[in-house]
């Protein structure tokens, strides 16, 4: 094992991005996922270079690691609306270049809906905007994460298979790579909620995705059962999935040096409880 696993949670950028970092450290993070922008509202943000320059002095400070962004629910990348997708696209790229200002590690984003038409056209269309981006994302070194989703709705990215399709249609052009979310794919009906269920889910992503386009987790449990296709998070143990899977996510050798990044529903204090109890399955070893 590294010396420094990387382990944190979804911190608040609440007064410039710096205060994710320092709530981060406060909680013993080694990494953290923010928002660089309301995650409600369309317009962006400007950066100013004061908080880029506080942002790289926080870094020094707090000796955090592969920060990570996660874009505006508010985007859909394969939206079949054209006045939502263009709104979808323009936002998407302004969070690249927040990315970039802040020179960010990931940027995470659930791939998309499809709210009309079938997932086909659905998954065409957010590979499209992926690419309608490739210029922009060549200008630095943040790699887009698609996140797999619980299939909540007509939310696409539930399958590995569908993750699969998207990442090889850009994987030429663009960095990109997947973070599973434990609760998400627990509720598509992916079983890891022991060792032996981990295996078989592994398998079938290295099929699928293949592992070297693995990159994150999230780490929550789920408040609703397997297959349900509602997505829930809740604490670490809490939930139908149970500690005995993030054990076996610590220390399997395919998992164990990823970043993962809590957004278990209690908040900084149960956090650092949390980060604490991965690291402890670690050092059992």
């Amino acid at each position: 094992m590294p010396h420094k696993l990387l382990i944190g949670a979804h911190t608040s950028a609440a007064g410039g991005a710096p205060h994710a970092l320092y709530e981060g450290k406060e909680i013993g993070a080694t990494t953290i996922q923010f928002f660089t922008n309301n995650q409600r509202q369309w317009r962006g943000r400007t950066i100013e270079k004061e908080e880029i320059v506080a942002w790289e002095a926080a870094l020094e400070e707090t000796g955090i690691e592969k920060p990570m962004s996660h874009a505006s629910y508010l985007i859909n990348l394969g939206s079949p609306d054209p006045e939502l997708l263009h709104k979808s696209r323009a936002a998407f790229g302004e969070e690249i270049e927040r990315c970039h200002h802040f020179r960010l590690a990931f940027l995470n984003v659930h791939p998309g809906v499809a709210t009309q038409g079938n997932e086909e056209e659905c998954l065409e269309r957010i590979a499209e905007s992926l690419l309608h981006w490739e210029k922009l994302l060549a200008k630095g070194e943040t790699r887009i994460l698609l996140e797999t989703t619980a299939g909540q709705g007509k939310c696409v990215g539930y399958s590995f298979e569908q993750l699969g399709f998207l990442v090889e249609k850009v994987k030429k052009h663009v960095q990109v790579g997947v973070c599973i979310d434990t609760c998400h794919i627990f509720a598509a009906g992916y079983d890891i909620r022991t060792e032996e269920g981990w295996k078989k889910t592994l398998a079938a992503f290295e099929k699928e995705v293949g592992l070297e386009h693995l990159y994150a987790f999230h780490c929550n449990d789920s408040e609703k059962e397997l297959g349900s296709r509602v997505d829930r998070h809740a604490s670490l143990g809490k939930g139908k999935i149970g500690l005995e899977s993030f054990r076996v996510l610590m220390t399997h050798p395919q998992t164990a040096l990823l970043p993962k990044y809590l957004e278990t529903p209690e908040g900084p204090i149960r956090w650092k409880e949390e980060i604490a109890l991965l690291r402890k399955f670690v050092s059992k070893q």
